[in-house]
Order: C-alpha cells, then structure tokens, then sequence
C-alpha cells in the first residue's frame, strides 16, 4: 500500500490547488487561455480508462490543452477478501496530476463526491457504496483513513461546479430537472462555498449534481440562466458511451464497457456536430481511442 502520510499530504496540496486555480471564479472555472478541452464521463474508480485518456491527452507536449475529470469515486472494482472499494485510488491518482498540472487538469464535482460531504448516503442495486468506499479507505490506509476520508470531504468542497471555455461550452455534472428551475439559483456558481440548504435535495448545489431531465426546452432555459450555448454533461449511464441527449448537450460516460470522452476546440465556434464529432469511445484491448460512429 502506498505511505498514507505522503497521500494525505498530497490531498491537502491538490485541495489548495484547486481552489487557488488559475481562471477560478468561484465556484466555475473558466478556460480563456485553453487552445482544446478533453472531458471523460463518470469514472466511478475506472483507472485503466484514464491512463488510455491521459496518454492521448499527452499534456506534457499540449501546453494549452485542459483535461475535466468528473465522479471518480463509488466504482466496481474491490479489494480482495471483503476489503472494499478501491475507487479512493482514481482520486489519489488524480490529486497527484493535479499537483503537476495545476493549470490543466480539472475536476468537476458530482452527486457521489457530494453525498461524502453531506453524508447522505447512495446505494445501487441494494449496495452500499459510502460505507463500501470507507472499507476500502481503510483497508489501504488503516490508522490514517479516517483523517484521510476527512481531507477526501474538504477536496470535494474545493471541486468547482462548472468549466467553461470562450466558445460558450459549460461542463458541468448534469442539469436541473426542469421542474426545479423556478427554484434554481444561477448565482452559486460564483459562490465561494457552499451552504448545507445549498447542497441539501431541491438545493442549486444538488441540482447540479442529481439532475437527469434532458428535454430541449429545459436545456434551452438552464444554458440561457448560466448564459452559455452548449453543454456538457455526465451523470447518467449511456450504454454506447455517450448520448446526444438534445439540440444543445452531450452526455459522455467514463464507465466500462465504453468509457468515452470528448475533445473539442476552446476558442472557435461550437456546434453541436462540432462537439458530436469529438466524442472518442475507448474499447476493451484498444490502445488507440476509438471515434464515435
């Protein structure tokens, strides 16, 4: 297991980062220097998938290309001998490239992330994934897990809601249902922090994150409300890796069997065949993304 000292060290160091992100503007971040924008759906613990994104990403020689990363934790694969979920590893992983690529590699919070913070606990299929999640802390951390699942919760609070680029694209986890708009507030996206009535049901933090309306009309009123044109979402399954869920959004998902992302253009004009023809799905034994037919 990895020193459990130097990881939390390394938690702290990305929270920090995250928060005194170049181009943060409270609770969003906005890309005005990015030449192109890669973004990977849910990855729920998924490492193969982003090592294979990461190595097309090839940052190092991109020196304005920027990676979104959304809901690496809660995931399928377990220790061994009942030792739990091993998902804590993707954001282990991921606070490491954040350290490197402090400019560049971004992470949008999502409704898993979020239930850490508020402890309201989610289960699928019957299955309990925060306490399946803390197992597996534990397992890998011992002593230290509980200290470590408490820097985990304060780097989830620094996770901004929302990346934009100047082409008028938001990323974000997923929209509000179109019912909640009425209630909606715009305005936590230049929020700070947070409040718990903010990240409570019917709260603008939670309809961010637990939203799975994607009818036109309430995509056309949402992006009007955040002043944007197009958006990009993650959130909810998508059995081909991706969905072209309406005239103005994407859904991309990180999951297998089809872990997918999408790489476009930050600066010229956005259409939606534009981001459509973006879409890369990767496939089991694939050492080269594959692009959406």
């Amino acid at each position: 297991m990895p020193d459990a000292a130097r990881v939390l060290a390394t938690i702290r160091q990305a929270t920090r980062i995250f928060r005194e992100s170049p181009g943060r503007q409270g609770s969003q971040v906005v890309l005005d220097d990015a030449e192109d924008v890669i973004v990977v759906g849910d990855l729920h613990g998924n490492i193969p998938a982003l090592r294979q994104v990461f190595e097309y990403a090839d940052l190092d020689n991109h020196k304005k290309r920027h990676l979104v990363l959304q809901e690496l934790i809660h995931g399928p694969r377990m220790y061994p001998d009942d030792g739990g979920d091993r998902s804590h590893q993707l954001v282990d992983l991921v606070c490491g490239l954040k350290c490197r690529y402090a400019r560049r590699v971004h992470v949008i919070l999502g409704n898993h992330e979020l239930s850490e913070i508020t402890g309201r606990a989610i289960a699928k299929n019957g299955v309990p994934l925060n306490a399946l999640y803390h197992i597996g802390v534990k397992t890998a951390y011992g002593d230290l897990a509980e200290e470590i699942c408490a820097a985990y919760r304060e780097l989830f609070l620094a996770y901004p809601l929302a990346v934009r680029t100047p082409n008028r694209v938001m990323i974000c986890h997923t929209m509000p249902d179109g019912h909640w708009l009425d209630h909606f507030d715009p305005e936590i996206l230049n929020a700070t922090t947070w409040t718990p009535p903010q990240m409570a049901r019917g709260g603008s933090v939670y309809m961010l994150t637990w939203g799975r309306d994607i009818a036109p009309e309430t995509a056309d009123r949402f992006l009007g409300m955040v002043d944007a044109d197009w958006l990009i979402t993650g959130h909810q399954p998508c059995d081909e890796g991706f969905s072209v869920a309406n005239h103005r959004q994407i859904i991309i998902d990180g999951t297998d069997p089809f872990p997918t992302f999408l790489h476009f253009e930050a600066q010229e004009p956005m259409t939606l065949e534009k981001l459509r023809a973006g879409i890369h799905v990767l496939r089991h034994g694939d050492s080269v993304p594959t692009e959406a037919d």
